[in-house]
Order: C-alpha cells, then sequence, then structure tokens
C-alpha cells in the first residue's frame, strides 16, 4: 500500500506541471523488507524530489512512519521552489524559503497569568448535600 501511495506521488508530482511533454530522466525506488524505502526522481523540466522513510518504535506498542525529503521545481519565470519535509508521528512539517511562517508567539498578560494561578491553587469541587 505504501508503495502504491509514493508511487501516486511521484506521478501526481511529474504531472502537476502543465508541460505534458516533460520525459522522467530518473526514477529510483527501493524497498526494504524491514518497510524503509528511499525514492529520488528527475524529469527534464526541472522537477525534482526524493525522500528516505523508516518504521521507528513509537509509544509501547506502536510504529511511526518517519519520511523525510525534498521536492523542487522552476517556475515559468525561472524561480527554483523547493520544500524540504519531516513528516512523523507529530505530523506533517514543510520548510521552504516561499512559505510564509507564523507570528511571534504573544506573551500572555499578566492578569491571566493570575487567573490560571488562582484556579491551579483552588480547584473546582462541587458541593455534596
Amino acid at each position: 500500500m505504501k508503495a502504491a501511495i509514493v508511487a501516486l506521488c511521484i506521478v501526481a508530482c511529474v504531472y502537476a506541471n502543465s508541460d505534458q511533454e516533460a520525459k522522467v530522466l530518473r526514477s529510483e525506488y527501493e524497498l526494504a523488507p524491514s518497510g524503509d524505502f528511499q525514492y529520488a526522481y528527475e524529469t527534464d523540466n526541472d522537477i525534482q524530489g526524493s525522500a528516505q522513510g523508516k518504521l521507528k518504535p513509537f509509544g509501547k506498542d506502536e510504529v511511526a512512519l518517519e519520511v523525510s525529503g525534498s521536492n523542487s521545481y522552476k517556475s515559468p519565470e525561472g524561480t527554483v521552489y523547493e520544500v524540504k519535509y519531516v513528516a512523523d508521528e507529530n505530523g506533517y512539517r514543510p520548510t521552504g524559503d516561499h512559505l510564509p511562517t507564523p507570528p511571534a508567539p504573544v506573551p500572555i498578560p499578566e492578569y491571566i497569568e493570575k487567573a490560571i494561578a488562582y484556579i491551579a491553587a483552588h480547584p473546582y469541587s462541587e458541593k455534596k448535600e
């Protein structure tokens, strides 16, 4: 199943560009018996991608798939866009110069900190009659 998903991702990336005449210059895929995998592809219209994935223990009786990789393409204006990513039990975390970044965290106001401290010191309990 994982192999089918990866293959579909590769095909989607290759055909994402409107250039339907692009030729695949390189396409590699390896799947180990352990479930680890790696792939790489490149087309003649400057689309590239690669990733490595491995199973790792997560929790007591569970495993998580950890994947790291990158994808890049050249825009019609000539700008190269690259996204590097890690995907694991904590979610998908992409990075790239063209991606927006979140604003800096806003400090918690003092009155909110006092309210939280008060609530922690005085937990709610229902009175029983």
